[in-house]
């Protein structure tokens, strides 16, 4: 293991870099890191360059300051709201860079801290893995703004039960982490000062497994999850065939029957 890390800004978005775990950090915290057309636009970037990034194992998406993401900026949207033209860019643009977490090869973890609201909660339910300090709290908000969060809850559905997503969506309520991790939009609730070292941990086991059977798993799961059963047995099947003759099940295999460690030879 070493102990470099690199560290590189944009508008909008921190990236830092350590150990192959990147994290990417929503850096308008005084806001409540609202996804404006600026930070989706920084934050898509920033995903652009990960999918080609071999040395990226992990990547962690967290928010800075007081929360994780308020959502969308309601000054931004008030001032182009007689624009459709605006508006549908505008949520084309993060529709776009939300479908970018699920197509990187490389797992997704949210940090989640104090608020994740209306497309913040989005977001978490659009990472592939999420956890929340125990103080956390998550909504689908827009209805309370004559705005129902009808992109947000796209994702937000596909993590929770119909009947608790439309809850969500039509409420507007807030909901506490511990609700969260019942309703399925979170993997973990911990406490606050613990909420670093658990994301650390996930993303360090993650990192002990082979990288091409990681991404390989995740592109199948997304490919499979929303068919019928048959055919997403299909398509499971074919992935699980190409998975199993790769170098890497090779060395697994052989790593399982020989009582040892793996040492991976395939990257991604």
């Amino acid at each position: 293991m070493t102990d470099h890390t690199a560290r590189t800004e944009q508008p909008y978005v921190v990236r830092t870099e350590s150990d192959g775990v990147v994290r990417l950090t929503l850096d308008r915290g005084d806001r409540f890191n609202p996804l404006s057309s600026g930070m989706i636009a920084a934050l898509a970037g920033h995903l652009d360059q990960l999918a080609d990034d071999a040395t990226a194992r992990v990547v962690v998406l967290a928010g800075a300051g007081r929360g994780f993401s308020a959502g969308h900026d309601l000054a931004e949207l008030g001032a182009h709201q007689a624009d459709e033209a605006w508006q549908r860019r505008l949520f084309d643009a993060c529709s776009s860079m939300m479908l970018q977490l699920t197509r990187l090869p490389q797992p997704v973890i949210a940090r989640v801290h104090g608020i994740a609201t209306a497309a913040g909660c989005q977001l978490v339910s659009m990472c592939d893995l999420a956890v929340a300090a125990d103080d956390a709290r998550f909504a689908l908000s827009g209805i309370t703004a004559g705005i129902p969060c009808s992109t947000p809850v796209v994702g937000v559905a596909r993590n929770v039960g119909r009947k608790r997503a439309l809850e969500l969506l039509l409420l507007g309520d807030l909901i506490d982490a511990p609700t969260a991790l019942d309703w399925g939009l979170v993997n973990r609730v911990v406490p606050a000062a613990a909420l670093d070292a658990e994301v650390d941990r996930l993303a360090a086991r993650i990192g002990t497994l082979s990288a091409a059977a990681v991404a390989d798993g995740k592109r199948s799961f997304y490919e499979q999850v929303d068919l019928p059963l048959a055919p997403a047995y299909g398509r499971a099947s074919a992935s699980i065939v190409d998975d199993v003759l790769g170098a890497d099940a090779v060395e697994g295999v052989a790593a399982f029957l020989g009582k040892r460690r793996p040492v991976w030879p395939g990257g991604r």
